[in-house]
């Protein structure tokens, strides 16, 4: 197989963890930010957020040529800084993984801190710990589960990524081309072999995943 099936996953690799970070701990902040808050629109914004679960991939990677593209504020801003645009780059995929894999993630965190007994937060709030040692303390704690699952779906959802990065990152060998847009002109170019390898490994890292998250569920 040689280089032509390891760069691909390598490139896969380093998105895929960047992307996954970045979409944690995102969802994280605006998980902790919007829990107990109650105010006008909260049901619009977490709506919103949910987004890209349900938006065809076309959609967002073109909601991404919008927002990061040559002609917008963002991208013109980051072009003159760094000398080269966002789209079509390293990290124009991970800023695509990280986008599809926020929903999964900021669901699972928000399940898991609503289950939190909110009697275990009070008592803490009077024995004079402020909400940053409350969360870091007593619910982060007891919604660990949670925490861990949503980190292993947001991985496994940006190493499936392909229609959003495909649009604003492109497929550039060892540059862009994760395993997703690999097979995709594996197969068109006939190389369907180099195709199952791939489509073989996603399956197989996907579902050890997945496991490991059913598992946690069924433990006491």
């Amino acid at each position: 197989m040689g280089e032509a099936f390891w760069n691909p996953v390598f490139v896969s690799l380093r998105v895929v963890v960047v992307a996954s970070i970045l979409s944690f701990l995102l969802a994280l902040i605006v998980a902790w930010f919007l829990k107990k808050r109650r105010f006008k629109g909260k049901v619009f914004v977490e709506t919103f957020l949910m987004l890209p679960l349900v938006l065809p991939p076309t959609v967002i990677g073109f909601g991404l040529l919008v927002i990061f593209g040559r002609n917008s504020w963002i991208g013109s801003w980051f072009e003159q800084l760094f000398g080269q645009p966002i789209v079509f780059t390293y990290l124009a995929a991970v800023i695509a993984a990280s986008i599809v894999a926020f929903p999964l993630v900021f669901q699972m965190l928000v399940n898991g801190f609503e289950a939190v007994d909110e009697e275990l937060e009070a008592a803490a709030r009077q024995m004079g710990a402020g909400e940053c040692k409350v969360f870091i303390y007593v619910t982060l704690p007891l919604a660990w589960r949670s925490v861990i699952s949503g980190y292993m779906l947001g991985f496994a959802r940006a190493l499936g990524e392909f229609g959003a990065t495909l649009m604003f990152a492109g497929s550039i060998f060892g540059v862009t081309q994760t395993m997703p847009t690999s097979i995709y002109i594996a197969v068109e170019s006939g190389n369907t072999e180099m195709a199952y390898y791939w489509v073989i490994s996603i399956v197989i890292f996907a579902f050890a995943l997945l496991a490991v998250v059913q598992r946690m569920k069924k433990v006491d």
